[in-house]
């Protein structure tokens, strides 16, 4: 398992490089637009869809939202005079508050799944809550200072693609290692309080690196490392919230698209709860 995670991850990685700095703003929105429709076709099953129909149904509904939002707010105009358009500022209040609401059903399960484990059109909800915003945060993330310096939001972002890889890698290695106390059994057995320790942990060590690297001034010090923590901090809840869903409906992978890995949207769970977060503690705390 791990030599197949390592060989997929060194496929990825060139390739999420690559549409990180080597695609305009434009062909960048288009592909994360692709891999947001791959996900929302791995939820369908998560809320009870098996249909292809209704998958497929499912799945445009997300591909008629996010074409819009770029339709009416092209990804090149979204950040005017270090503001952000104010539509794309709602998703991310939406995408925050989802957030805190998914933390406390995943600190409740088992409990909280009679508030929603029999409706399906509430976890469908959910997906609408957990991609969209992921999106947008995404767009707004890559397209800071696009005008005058184009490489400025693809930094940003290859920081928080760092941080969540991170907290991964050192969740995953300290666990096998030190882990002897369970975090959410109820809904991930494998992770582990020492997991999570050494995820923060490593995490920390790259804030501090770029952090350095950068010369962020000390007036922002508070601002950097806070913003930097959370966004570790909920991208657990992500992994986690994922994994209480796919419990729920006996899924164990999202897909089998990516070997090691399962599917996109378990690829990319994480990261759905970091990105409008991160948006939202940036704009907060360090513009």
């Amino acid at each position: 398992m791990l030599k197949q995670r390592l060989i997929t991850a060194l496929i990825l990685l060139p390739l999420a490089l690559y549409a990180v700095f080597g695609l305009a703003l434009e062909w960048f929105a288009v592909v994360i637009t692709v891999v947001m429709l791959g996900a929302a076709w791995e939820w369908s099953p998560i809320m009870g869809l098996k249909r292809q129909a209704s998958r497929w149904a499912y799945t445009g509904s997300v591909a008629v939202a996010l074409i819009a939002l770029q339709w009416w707010f092209p990804v090149t105009e979204i950040w005017q005079n270090e503001q952000l358009q104010p539509v794309y500022f709602w998703l991310m209040v939406a995408g925050g508050a989802w957030w805190a609401i998914a933390t406390l059903l995943v600190l409740n399960y088992p409990n909280s799944r009679r508030l929603w484990s029999r409706t399906r059109s509430i976890v469908g909800v959910f997906g609408y809550l957990t991609l969209i915003p992921a999106a947008a945060g995404m767009f707004a993330v890559r397209s800071l200072n696009y005008q005058t310096e184009p490489l400025f939001g693809g930094f940003v972002l290859l920081f928080i693609l760092l941080l969540v890889w991170a907290a991964d890698v050192g969740a995953y290695f300290a666990g096998v290692r030190y882990g002897r106390n369970k975090l959410m059994p109820a809904v991930s057995p494998g992770k582990t309080m020492e997991g999570l320790c050494g995820g923060v942990a490593l995490a920390f060590v790259v804030m501090i690196v770029i952090a350095q690297w950068v010369q962020i001034p000390a007036t922002h010090y508070s601002g950097f490392y806070f913003t930097g923590l959370l966004t570790v901090v909920v991208s657990v809840f992500g992994d986690l919230t994922e994994s209480m869903f796919k419990r729920c409906a006996g899924v164990k992978d999202s897909g089998a698209l990516l070997p090691g890995h399962g599917g996109l949207l378990d690829r990319i769970d994480s990261l759905t709860a970091a990105l409008p977060v991160f948006t939202l503690a940036y704009l907060w705390f360090l513009v």
